[in-house]
């Protein structure tokens, strides 16, 4: 079986097995795995998810499972770590850069379901898996555009195949108003509001929240951060409601000067001359 090495981040490994040849495991990757043939029990977070030729299931590193093999199975595993959907942003659709694949990959209900293709999609990702393992004796298969566009038409088909059982799709609504929310509650420590924490918390990629901010919301999100901040240190100094000092250590600035330099980047005059309008 093939494992991913420290310099991959996607392997393709098809094998055949009478008994699964591990325990209940967890990875510090993700996996799809298809069915090509055989039947068993999916030991998958405690659930028993009774298995045949044709299922699939998706693996993150959150998540431990076991193959109780009951009928000699054919496994199709791709493997990949949350580099690849990263390192292949350039050829992403919108939806998947808004709701990565990894993110999708931790949806509860896929751990407690199993899905139930109709014959269409069964057809055609039966061919997809077969055009996967095809290529896979090419070089450089992560780097593949070819690769990533059919790994990619399996994640539509999932979605698919979901919207037919009545399954909810979690993680795809992004809400403005609470990333606005989230940002005035944290706007005074600048760890919170860094692009990666706040696309994190919200499922966006990281990669595409700046883009993403921006068409929502006109402006990009530096300027929305800076104004804010601007704004609440000026109604702080107007009202007289707390010093410098204190004003600096309520924002995470490491000192006066630090707060007075911001300040004048912003505004082009340091916070003392605000009480002269």
């Amino acid at each position: 079986m093939k494992k991913l090495n420290q310099f991959e981040s996607l392997v393709i490994d098809e094998f055949e097995e009478e008994k699964f040849h591990l325990p209940t495991h967890s990875h510090t990757y993700y996996e799809i795995i298809y069915i090509l043939k055989g039947n068993g029990i999916h030991h998958l977070n405690k659930n028993l998810l009774p298995y045949r030729a044709g299922d699939l299931f998706v693996i993150s590193p959150d998540d431990e499972h076991y193959f109780d093999i009951k009928k000699s199975t054919r496994f199709v595993f791709i493997k990949f770590t949350d580099t690849y959907f990263n390192s292949n942003k350039k050829l992403s659709c919108d939806e998947f850069l808004l709701n990565t694949p990894e993110n999708f990959m931790r949806d509860q209900s896929l751990k407690e379901n199993v899905l139930r293709f109709d014959e269409t999609c069964k057809i055609i990702l039966k061919n997809t898996i077969e055009n996967i393992t095809k290529y896979n004796c090419k070089t450089n298969i992560s780097s593949s555009p070819i690769i990533f566009y059919q790994i990619l038409s399996i994640f539509g088909l999932i979605k698919e195949t979901m919207r037919g059982m009545n399954m909810q799709i979690t993680g795809n609504a992004i809400d403005n108003d609470q990333i606005i929310s989230y940002i005035h509650q944290n706007i005074y420590n600048p760890k919170l509001v860094q692009i990666k924490t706040i696309a994190n918390h919200f499922n966006i990629s990281h990669t595409y929240f700046g883009t993403y901010f921006k068409r929502n919301f006109s402006l990009t999100y530096r300027d929305y951060i800076n104004n804010l901040k601007i704004q609440l240190i000026e109604k702080r100094i107007i009202h007289k409601q707390l010093s410098i000092k204190q004003i600096a250590y309520e924002f995470g600035f490491t000192d006066e000067s630090h707060l007075s330099n911001y300040y004048k980047k912003q505004r082009n005059r340091k916070p003392s001359e605000i009480k002269k309008d």
